[in-house]
């Protein structure tokens, strides 16, 4: 009910007359069944300018840590990402990611639509980053095809750091869907996740005319604060590679709604 209302009475009309996004591709979207959306991730509002462009709701998944705050702020922050429909993502690795991942293959089962950012965070420089594999697992064992995602601009609506939005025109573009069956049944083969997740990057490169880094946005330096908060998620991730659980280290797969 609450997605419904703010993005078609509340906010939608609004935000769509304001930033006059447009769109290319659309045809590109399947009609109906699930759907897997990828998209590059440069601003916070991706999140809400990819909805408002397609019909159906699109659920994303979204760090645990917006489930979990504390005291009157963290109620409502808690009750508005549960309210638009979103699936809390433990990203620490292991079981735990494991769990959460497996929420969102339910609700592709279900036939409903997922946002994903295989990145697994905002990128840093608006460069794109090199993806986490979790999304091509989350690919072969849910069959749902899998649609490619540019945002344009939208990192110059809401750079980071900026608490307020600067009003300008922004884009959405669909690439043809991409077929993955010829890997099917290998959902545990880590080179075969590799491949695909580099195969969706090209693609996102391609679609959005960003520099591709090969190495995950994670890593690359951000303020001390920031880094405080990865490092328990580093060592559960290495705890489980030493394990001989790869495919749990890259499990969170990218699919945070923001860094």
């Amino acid at each position: 009910m609450l997605y419904w209302l703010l993005k078609h009475i509340v906010l939608g009309p609004f935000l769509l007359s304001v930033f006059r996004p447009w769109v290319r591709g659309r045809e590109n979207i399947p009609a109906k069944g699930p759907v897997i959306f990828a998209s590059n991730h440069v601003s916070f509002v991706d999140s809400v300018f990819l909805p408002l462009v397609v019909d159906r709701q699109i659920r994303f998944l979204a760090k645990s840590d917006y489930f979990t705050g504390t005291g009157l702020k963290g109620a409502i922050v808690r009750w508005f990402f549960l309210g638009i429909g979103q699936l809390p993502i433990d990203r620490s690795g292991g079981k735990a990611s494991e769990a959460s991942l497996n929420s969102g293959l339910e609700h592709l089962a279900g036939g409903g639509w997922l946002g994903i950012y295989p990145e697994g965070t905002r990128s840093p420089d608006t460069r794109l980053y090199r993806g986490r594999t979790g999304v091509a697992r989350m690919i072969l064992e849910s069959g749902a095809p899998v649609v490619p995602v540019a945002m344009i601009d939208t990192e110059k609506v809401m750079p980071l750091g900026h608490k307020l939005p600067v009003v300008r025109r922004v884009g959405v573009v669909f690439g043809e869907p991409l077929d993955f069956t010829r890997f099917e049944g290998l959902e545990g083969d880590r080179f075969v996740l590799r491949s695909i997740t580099d195969e969706i990057m090209y693609e996102l490169m391609r679609l959005s005319g960003q520099e591709y880094v090969d190495v995950y946005a994670s890593s690359v330096r951000r303020p001390a604060s920031q880094h405080r908060g990865r490092r328990g998620r580093a060592r559960a991730r290495a705890a489980a590679a030493r394990a001989g659980r790869p495919e749990a280290a890259d499990a969170s797969a990218g699919v945070s709604t923001s860094a």
